[in-house]
């Protein structure tokens, strides 16, 4: 994160937004601790969710992908049912 100028004392925090019938969507970026966070190291890496957020979160794996098309993160929870609509 250095290298990117990022200060030292932040983390990567991963929430939500949203909910009801759209579903939520989900947010990166970097923060610093705040009151109602849980911490967490995943790969050498600090990571900060709010607590009210985690149950959205438990299992979630974010993964980074690049295509001619397009580039960014994908969020994917394999705990979750695959939705299938039928219209």
């Amino acid at each position: 994160m250095a290298t990117k100028n990022i200060p030292v004392e932040y983390s990567l925090r991963i929430g939500v937004k949203g909910g009801g019938c759209g579903g939520v969507s989900y947010a990166l970026g970097f923060d610093l601790t705040k009151e109602g966070d849980q911490g967490y190291e995943i790969e050498g890496l600090a990571v900060l969710i709010e607590k009210k957020h985690v149950m959205f979160l438990m299992g979630m794996q974010v993964d980074f992908h690049e295509s001619n098309e397009a580039k960014g993160f994908v969020f994917t929870n394999p705990d979750l049912p695959k939705r299938h609509d039928n219209q």
